[in-house]
C-alpha cells in the first residue's frame, strides 16, 4: 500500500472518529443523555482506535523499512519524498482536531459526574440527616460513592 492510500485511510479513520466523539459530545450536553447511545459510540471509538493504532503502526514500520529516522521529522521527510505532503499534513489536523473534541468530551464526563455526585450526596444527607460528623455532633454530613468508571 502507498503512503498517500495509508495516509488517505488514516486520515478518514480520524475523521469519522471526530464525527464520533461530536455525536458524542452532542448527547453529553443533553440534559438526559441516552447511556445506550452513549454506550454504543464507546464500542465504535475503541474499535476505530483499534484500527487506527494498527493503521499507524504499519506506517511508521514502513518509514524505519525504507530508511527514514523515527518519527514525525521522519515521517515528515518520507511524504514528502514521496509527494504526498498534503496527506501527512492533513492526517496531522484530523488527529489534532480528534483530540481537542476528546479533551472537550473529557471535561464534559468531569462535569457531569461532579454534578452527579452532588446530586448523590445532597440525596443521602436529605435520607440519613442524622449521621454523626467528624466533632461528633449529629448533622448533616456528605458521604461520598465512589462512581468511577
Amino acid at each position: 500500500m502507498s503512503l498517500t492510500r495509508l495516509l488517505d485511510d488514516q486520515r478518514a479513520r480520524l475523521d469519522t472518529l471526530a464525527s464520533l466523539l461530536e455525536e458524542e459530545r452532542t448527547l453529553l450536553l443533553d440534559g438526559q443523555p441516552d447511556g445506550r447511545a452513549l454506550q454504543r459510540l464507546a464500542d465504535d471509538k475503541a474499535r476505530l482506535h483499534d484500527t487506527l493504532e494498527s493503521t499507524e503502526a504499519r506506517r511508521a514500520e514502513v518509514q524505519q523499512r525504507l530508511g527514514y529516522v523515527a518519527g514525525p521529522a521522519g515521517a515528515r521527510q518520507a511524504a514528502e519524498d514521496a509527494g504526498c505532503l498534503p496527506q501527512w499534513e492533513a492526517t496531522l489536523d484530523a488527529a489534532r482536531r480528534v483530540s481537542r473534541l476528546n479533551t472537550g468530551n473529557g471535561h464534559l464526563l468531569s462535569v457531569r459526574m461532579t454534578h452527579n455526585q452532588h446530586t448523590l450526596d445532597y440525596i443521602h444527607r436529605l435520607a440519613d440527616p442524622d449521621v454523626y460528623a467528624a466533632d461528633g455532633r449529629a448533622g448533616l454530613q456528605t458521604r461520598r460513592l465512589n462512581a468511577q468508571a
